[in-house]
């Protein structure tokens, strides 16, 4: 059965004594303080490594919510996910990892082999932690993770846009050789057509571009259905 449950940090009780263990994010750095902020999904077993993960994140401050098994969606939301890789859940299929916006995933793996390992690696996780969790290095684990998505996301935004930016060159191009075959003129001239258009029109260059490249196509069926057949048997 699958379980989904927030996990909030208890309030502290009135008159408790100055040696309860404090929060371990004091720092003002806005990085650390992003933390805080954060919607976690802990995907593990409710063992000792999955109780240890969820009461060290909630210290953090972040807001947690359990569940196990695996889920075929997440919660709206969730930031990170710390998910335990395990031989009897590896066949499972998890859109949620594989979307456009995927959390940041670390991985829990109780022991490497070669399965385990290419898991972790179809998985694309920001980060390996190995059981039995300590509670020492989880702060710079959820820090690291969190930079490499946000660092991978922008990485694939900006391959988005070139690779739009020269598809619409590859558009340009393409409409000014079709205004030098039509109208005898230059390719500097064709592309000062293309911008005054643009300019006319308040549009962009691709848009006009694309304008000129639809036309030329719509001609040139025209021309296609006037042109006689060949006669049978015609050399």
């Amino acid at each position: 059965m699958d379980e989904t449950q927030p996990q909030h940090a208890a309030p502290p009780a009135a008159g408790k004594s100055s040696g309860e263990r404090p929060p371990l994010l004091r720092a003002t750095s806005p990085q650390l303080k992003d933390l805080r902020q954060l919607k976690i999904a802990v995907i593990h077993p409710d063992d000792a490594d999955g109780r240890l993960l969820t009461q060290q994140l909630q210290r953090i401050g972040c807001q947690v919510r359990t569940i196990w098994p695996p889920m075929q969606q997440l919660p709206d939301g969730i930031d990170v996910v710390f998910l335990a890789v395990q031989p009897d859940h590896l066949h499972l299929r998890l859109p949620w990892a594989h979307g456009e916006d995927a959390p940041a995933i670390v991985a829990v793996v109780t022991y490497e082999n070669p399965t385990m390992v290419s898991a972790v690696l179809d998985l694309k996780v920001q980060a390996v932690l190995s059981s039995p969790l300590r509670s020492f290095g989880l702060l710079s684990t959820l820090v690291v993770a969190r930079k490499l998505h946000k660092e991978g996301r922008q990485q694939q935004q900006r391959i988005v846009k070139l690779q739009s930016k020269l598809l619409g060159q590859r558009r340009v191009a393409d409409a000014k050789a079709i205004l030098v075959r039509t109208h005898q003129v230059t390719e500097d001239q064709a592309y000062d057509l293309i911008r005054e258009q643009a300019m006319r029109k308040r549009s962009t260059i691709e848009d006009i571009a694309d304008a000129i490249i639809n036309a030329d196509e719509i001609l040139s069926l025209g021309r296609e259905s006037k042109t006689p057949p060949r006669p049978p048997g015609g050399g």
